[in-house]
């Protein structure tokens, strides 16, 4: 989708009525912190991710569900089950 010079000025125009002249500075402004806070916040995400799975990965001493049999999942969910009968 293409805009030609003619539907910019529009939008511009449209724009000045509905805010005027010293809003739109303002709106600017607020767009930008907007977006600086987003890309802020999907950073930190990715790190925190990053960090969990360094954290995950370091940790070798417990054994993984994936890692785990299904007889040895089911001799643990007996065994759990006749310690919470008992």
């Amino acid at each position: 989708m293409n805009f030609g010079t003619t539907e910019i000025i529009l939008v511009v125009a449209v724009l000045f009525l509905l805010f005027g002249a010293t809003r739109l500075p303002q709106l600017a402004k607020s767009l930008g912190q907007s977006r600086k806070a987003f890309k802020e916040g999907m950073r930190e995400a990715e790190e925190e991710e990053r960090a969990e799975q360094a954290r995950i990965s370091s940790n070798t001493g417990t054994p993984q569900v994936s890692a785990v049999s299904d007889e040895a999942l089911m001799e643990e969910m007996r065994r759990r089950s006749e310690a919470k009968q008992s």
